[in-house]
Formats: structure tokens, sequence, C-alpha cells
């Protein structure tokens, strides 16, 4: 009996010790959820494609099940300063950025109506709605048949028309 009492108490120590440690530092800026492989901080509310480009998390401060609630508004008057908005901000590292959108190639001049666009560097020819179609860092508009006969072949096999 009690092998098992001191069983419960070791994995209950556990969780508390696991509790505790996901606070976030005080060196974290404010609003941070989690730290990030490369020293970065997070500031997410959820886990899902957080530190991405970032090497991965290495630590997460908040809670697991539910995201980070907003706080309630409150009168100016009765505002009471805490850890968080105490800290100097000259003290806190960078925030990162959640949008990671990578820029896109704009389509080259000349498209027409039932002209293909031929990559010159791999012989590939991109239909109209295809997203490589003037979009190739080289490559030229022609016809269907002109790309076929100077040795083109469609992209993945489909041909335009």
């Amino acid at each position: 009996m009690s092998l098992r009492i001191a069983m419960i108490s070791v994995f209950a120590g556990g969780l508390l010790c696991g509790i505790a440690a996901a606070q976030a530092p005080a060196s974290a800026p404010a609003g941070s959820t989690g730290l990030c492989r490369d020293g970065s901080y997070w500031t997410g509310a959820t886990k899902k494609g957080a530190c991405h480009g970032h090497k991965g998390v290495q630590d997460w401060y908040a809670a697991a099940s539910a995201p980070a609630a907003a706080a309630p508004a409150t009168p100016a008057s009765s505002t009471v300063p805490t850890a968080s908005t105490a800290a100097p901000a000259s003290a806190a590292a960078p925030v990162v950025s959640k949008e990671t959108s990578k820029p896109t190639n704009t389509q080259a001049a000349g498209a027409a109506p039932g002209l293909v666009w031929l990559n010159t560097n791999s012989n590939v020819y991109h239909c109209s709605t295809d997203r490589f179609y003037g979009k190739t860092k080289s490559g030229t508009y022609m016809t269907e048949a002109d790309a076929i006969a100077k040795g083109g072949h469609a992209d993945h096999g489909k041909p335009c028309k």
C-alpha cells in the first residue's frame, strides 16, 4: 500500500513541477507564450505553427488546453501595475511576428489568350491556369504548338487544350 502512495505522490509532484516550469521568465516580453530554439519569443495563442522558421519550440508558457484569454477591460483609475506592465520596455527581447508570408513572383508582361509560358530552363510549358504561368525566372510566351515544336512538354504531362 505504501508503494502505491509513494508512486502517486511522485506522479503528482512531477505534474506540479511541470506546471511551475510553464511560467514565462521575467526576461520574456509581455504576452509571450513560448520560447523558440533560436532564442526568440512567440506570442501566438496556440502552439500550432509556433516558432515556424525559428528551429521549433523550446519552452511553452501558455496553457496547453486553452488559448490565452484576453484581459477584462478595467477603468484606468483602478488599474494596478503588474509584473508584465511594470517591466521596462528597453529590457524586452524582440517579439517575433507570426506572419510568415513568402514573396510572390509577379507575372511577366506579354500574356495573351491562347499563349502558354515556356520555361526556357526546364523546357516545360505552363497553361494560363497554372500557378507558374509567367512566373518562372526565365521563359517566354508562345503558342502551345510553338512550345512543342521547340521541344517543350506540358507541366505534369497535362496539355492546355
